[in-house]
């Protein structure tokens, strides 16, 4: 049976710790409870949200804010070289992968310590150190708001791009995403190719744990921790520019951090732009930017979306008049 509070602050559910409250809070742990929480609603605005962990409240939501609590793990199906495993979309992301690990199922451990739930993966198609989601994607299930039904999404439904999926936008707010199916290998194929992953690596026995391991070592290392200081990890997405425009700017910036594409770009290292730009280590009251990683804004405590959105407004303008590159938001503004 769902479960609706009036009135809820919405700081303990969003990684920013920003004090913002929802008239209305329903939690749901299925399919059947999500439809009775949308015939309540009727026309009151909905709002999904998962882990918290990619998204900056700027105001307080006059609507419903739907807590995704879908849980369960199993095992779907196997063949000789193939694992299928399905997920709630209320499951820890992290938590998923940990399991996977535990039982010799490859292909998620460069995705280690991503914050926030399952759900959120294939709607961000979450990505780090030479792998993302679409890599080990199967399906996933849907509930669609319009026509109160489950719906299944296979990978080209999903229209997966850099950080970007049907859900953040030809069907933004359309669909609860409910179950994610990922197809796993037997026998690992292991991706060690980023710099800092490889020097953590080096000496090590390669396998899926150490693989893991080293990334969760080196994100602990950068990015701080939600539970101690608010942020929701990375706030920026790396930008891609033609190789004309890149060869431009190594000829100014000598320097620059930059990697080839698969489709004949190249992608810019966000944060070392901004870091040029000054932006590391820089606080105003308690809104600010992580002093190790400059990808990251901060909440320090009492920080308003209103003064982080602000922020991150003036760092994409420095970033443009300096190098003349539009970057953009990875993080959800509401």
């Amino acid at each position: 049976m769902m479960v609706l509070n009036e009135n809820q602050s919405l700081k303990s559910y969003n990684t920013f710790g920003i004090d913002v409250s929802a008239r209305w809070l329903a939690r749901f742990a299925s399919a059947d409870e999500l439809g009775e929480v949308v015939d309540w609603a009727g026309n009151r605005r909905l709002l999904v949200l998962g882990g918290g962990s990619n998204v900056l409240f700027t105001g307080d939501v006059d609507g419903v804010v739907l807590l995704n609590e879908v849980k369960g793990i199993q095992l779907l199906n196997e063949d000789e070289d193939y694992v299928y495993v399905r997920a709630g979309a209320g499951e820890n992301w992290n938590g998923l992968v940990q399991y996977c690990i535990g039982r010799d199922w490859a292909g998620l451990e460069n995705l280690s310590l991503i914050p926030g739930n399952v759900g959120a993966a294939p709607m961000q198609n979450i990505g780090a150190y030479g792998v993302e989601i679409r890599d080990v994607f199967w399906e996933l299930e849907a509930w669609s708001l319009e026509e109160r039904r489950v719906k299944t999404f296979t990978s080209s439904d999903c229209e997966f791009g850099y950080r970007e999926s049907v859900f953040k936008r030809r069907m933004k707010g359309q669909f609860v995403i409910l179950s994610v199916v990922l197809r796993l290998r037997k026998e690992p194929i292991f991706h060690t190719s980023y710099g800092a992953l490889r020097e953590e690596l080096a000496g090590r026995e390669l396998s899926i744990r150490a693989i893991s391991e080293a990334v969760i070592r080196i994100r602990r290392s950068k990015l701080p921790d939600p539970a101690e200081i608010g942020n929701a990890g990375s706030f920026f997405k790396n930008p891609t520019v033609p190789v004309a425009v890149h060869e431009e700017l190594k000829g100014k910036y000598p320097g620059i951090v930059a990697y080839p594409t698969e489709g004949g770009g190249v992608k810019l290292a966000a944060g070392w732009l901004i870091e040029q730009c000054g932006w590391k280590g820089f606080r105003r009251g308690d809104a600010g930017v992580h002093a190790r990683q400059a990808l990251v804004l901060v909440n320090y405590g009492g920080a308003s979306g209103g003064e982080l959105f602000a922020l991150s407004e003036e760092i994409l303008q420095s970033v443009r008049l300096k190098f003349g590159v539009e970057l953009e938001r990875e993080v959800n503004i509401l």
